[in-house]
C-alpha cells in the first residue's frame, strides 16, 4: 500500500514537473527547466519513503530533459555540451536530499512512535495509580470494618453483661455494686458516642469521581482556635487529664477542616491518657517546620510495643494496658485517614519515657511563624 502512494507522489510530481516545464519551453525560459526537475525530485525524496524513489526520478528527470526539451528533441544524445555535468548534478542533489530527508522521516517516525509508547505508558501508569489508590481505598475499608466490629463488640459485650448482671442480681448487689455497674455502662456508652463521632467525621472526606484520592475542603484556620478546642473537648470528658501545650507565638493560619483535624487532635490526647499505661502529664506541641506545621502528642507512659507500631494505623493494633476495654484501633486509623485527605502524613515511635505520635499539615508559603524548639 505504502509503495503505490510512493509511486503516485512521484509519477504526480514528475508529471507537475513536465507540464510547468513545457510552459516554460514554449515561453523561452528552457534554461530553468532543470531546475524545476531539480525541486520535483528534492520534493519525491521528502514526501517517500526509502532511497530509491528520488533516485530513480532523478534518472527519469535527466532522460526527459535530454530527450525532450534538449536539441534535438524526441532523442537521446549523451554528446551533448554540459549533459554529463548536469545529469551528475541532479544525481547528486537526489541522493543528497534523499539521505536528509530519509534521516529526517526515519527521526520523525522514531519521534512518533516514542510518544506513542509515552502515552501508553502513561495510561499504564494512571492505571497502575488508579488501581493503587482503589487497593488503599478498600484496605482502608477493610480496616475500618475490622476495627469497627472489634470495637464494637468489646463495649457492647460489657453494657449487655453490666446490665444482665444489674437486673438478675439487683435484689443481692449493695448500692457501690449497683454503682458500679452503671458507670461501666456509662462508660462504655460514651466510648461508644466517641466513636460514632469519630465515624461521622469520615463522610465529611470526599473522593473525586475520577479516581483521585480522598480530599476535603481546607479553609485557612487560625492554629490556636483549633488546638484550643481540641484541648477543652478532651479536659471535658477527662477532668483530672493534664496538658502542657506548647505553639508559635506568631499568629499562623493553617489550612484544614477544622472539624476533622480537632478529631485527630482528641483522638491523640484520648490514646496518650488511656492507653499510656500512666496517668501523667501530656506534652503537646505544635511546630512551623518547613512549609509543614507538624503536631506531637507525647505521654510518659510504658511506650508501644514493637508488634503493635506495625500496625498502628491499620485497625490492628491491640490493647496493652489491661485497664481498659476498648482498642485503640479505629481512631487512629480514621486519623490517618483525615490526615492523608490532607496530604499530610502520620507516624508514632517511642521516646524514652513512653510514645510520641506527630503529624504534618501542609501549609501555605506565604503564612509566617515562629520554630520553637521541640520538647
Amino acid at each position: 500500500m505504502r509503495r503505490w502512494k510512493d509511486f503516485g507522489i512521484s509519477a504526480g510530481l514528475l508529471a507537475a514537473a513536465t507540464v510547468i516545464s513545457h510552459i516554460f519551453f514554449f515561453q523561452d525560459f528552457d534554461s530553468n527547466i532543470p531546475m524545476i526537475y531539480v525541486l520535483a525530485t528534492f520534493l519525491i525524496s521528502r514526501f517517500t519513503r526509502g532511497y530509491w524513489w528520488g533516485i530513480l526520478s532523478s534518472v527519469f528527470s535527466v532522460l526527459l530533459i535530454n530527450w525532450r526539451f534538449t536539441y534535438p528533441y524526441f532523442r537521446i544524445n549523451f554528446m551533448i555540451d554540459g549533459y554529463p555535468i548536469m545529469f551528475i548534478s541532479i544525481l547528486v542533489i537526489a541522493i543528497i536530499t534523499n539521505m536528509t530527508t530519509t534521516s529526517l522521516n526515519v527521526e520523525k517516525e522514531e519521534a512518533i512512535e516514542r510518544e506513542k509508547k509515552l502515552e501508553k505508558l502513561n495510561e499504564y501508569n494512571q492505571q497502575i495509580n488508579e488501581l493503587k489508590i482503589e487497593r488503599e481505598k478498600e484496605a482502608m475499608r477493610s480496616n475500618l470494618l475490622r476495627a469497627i466490629s472489634h470495637d464494637l463488640r468489646t463495649p457492647l459485650t460489657g453494657m449487655i453483661g453490666a446490665s444482665g448482671t444489674y437486673l438478675e442480681a439487683k435484689d443481692y448487689l449493695d448500692e457501690e455494686a449497683k454503682d458500679q455497674l452503671i458507670m461501666g455502662i456509662q462508660e462504655d456508652a460514651n466510648w461508644l458516642l466517641n466513636m460514632v463521632e469519630n465515624l461521622l467525621s469520615i463522610t465529611r472526606i470526599q473522593n473525586d469521581n475520577d479516581g483521585e484520592a480522598a480530599h476535603v475542603k481546607k479553609t485557612p484556620e487560625p492554629l490556636e482556635e483549633i488546638v484550643s478546642s481540641a484541648v477543652i473537648r478532651f479536659q471535658k470528658r477527662y477532668p483530672e487529664g493534664k496538658i502542657n501545650v506548647k505553639i508559635p507565638s506568631d499568629f499562623l493560619l493553617v489550612p484544614m477542616d477544622p472539624m476533622l483535624i480537632e478529631q485527630v487532635i482528641t483522638n491523640l490526647l484520648e490514646n496518650a491518657w488511656i492507653h499510656s499505661g500512666r496517668k501523667s502529664d501530656i506534652d503537646f506541641l505544635v511546630r512551623q517546620e518547613g512549609d509543614n506545621v507538624i503536631f506531637y502528642v507525647r505521654d510518659h507512659g510504658d511506650g508501644i510495643e514493637p508488634e503493635q507500631m506495625k500496625h498502628l494505623f491499620d485497625g490492628c493494633a491491640g490493647v496493652k494496658n489491661k485497664e481498659t476495654r476498648k482498642g485503640m484501633g479505629i481512631g487512629l486509623t480514621i486519623c490517618k485517614t483525615i490526615i492523608q485527605a490532607h496530604q499530610g502524613w502520620i507516624q508514632a515511635r517511642n521516646h524514652e519515657d513512653g510514645a510520641e505520635f506527630y503529624f504534618s499539615l501542609p501549609l501555605e508559603k506565604e503564612n509566617g511563624g515562629s520554630k520553637d524548639d521541640r520538647i
